[in-house]
């Protein structure tokens, strides 16, 4: 279930009354969700346990996910785990590639009038103010991004804010990545700059967060479950679908 203004009241539940001086283990399975309200949950993430948060993907922490992840000062992957791009999307389309289309459609209209005809059907269906709640959106992202690895995960690097912003560079680059939806392993993950620990090199570890992992799946799957925000002392925010039933 992606990520909403919801989830704060979750973790709000979950962290009330823990230690904070030990940090956060994060075990992340996320596809994502919305931009606000990632930086929310982070924003009060942060304010918990300023940078001392470690997030374990089993799976997959994709876009959003990838956000919270990167927010943390190390990601601890497995060969089978995935983070995703963090382009910005509008609806179901990429930022990046609307404003690439607009701008490759004026290039031809500037050098042939008559592509104008060719362009029309497209460039009508574009909402007023599209183009520039795409820029923002972007940057709003990019600096969100940049912000908490330099402040997390980066802060130790010889120029933290070059090093994040290469990192975020990668993550957000649609040459790079092709699609929003794409899923990249610990080595690409860590080619792009990112700080990746492998679970396989502890496997006592890997067998707890694999187990507790597999764990919450198989009552996501069998149950009316559709997320749970818990923590080790079994607090849980679990949110149910609802079932009505009609008189036959």
């Amino acid at each position: 279930m992606a990520i909403n203004d919801a989830d704060k009241t979750g973790f709000m539940s979950a962290i009330k009354g823990l230690d904070r001086s030990k940090g956060l283990d994060l075990i992340l399975h996320s596809p994502g969700g919305d931009m606000a309200a990632t930086e929310s949950l982070v924003d009060y993430l942060r304010a918990m346990f300023d940078t001392d948060i470690c997030a374990f993907v089993p799976q997959l922490a994709m876009s959003g996910g990838t956000m919270i992840a990167c927010a943390c000062k190390e990601i601890w992957m497995g060969k089978e785990s995935s983070l995703g791009p963090i382009d910005p999307q509008m609806g179901s389309l990429p930022a990046t590639a609307i404003i690439e289309e607009f701008e490759r459609a004026a290039e031809e209209i500037k050098a042939d009038p008559t592509r104008a005809f060719v362009w029309q059907p497209i460039l009508s269906k574009l909402q007023p103010s599209a183009i520039t709640q795409c820029e923002d959106t972007i940057q709003w992202g990019r600096e969100a991004s940049t912000r908490w690895l330099q402040t997390g995960m980066l802060a130790h690097a010889s120029n933290p804010q070059a090093a994040a912003a290469q990192v975020v560079e990668n993550l957000m680059s649609r040459n790079l990545n092709r699609a929003h939806g794409r899923h990249l392993n610990a080595e690409t993950a860590t080619s792009y700059g990112l700080v990746i620990k492998m679970l396989e090199e502890d496997q006592a570890l890997q067998e707890a967060v694999l187990t507790l992992h597999h764990a919450a799946i198989f009552t996501l799957e069998a149950t009316g479950a559709y997320k749970i925000i818990e923590n080790h002392e079994a607090v849980a925010y679990v949110q149910m679908i609802r079932q009505i039933a009609i008189a036959q």
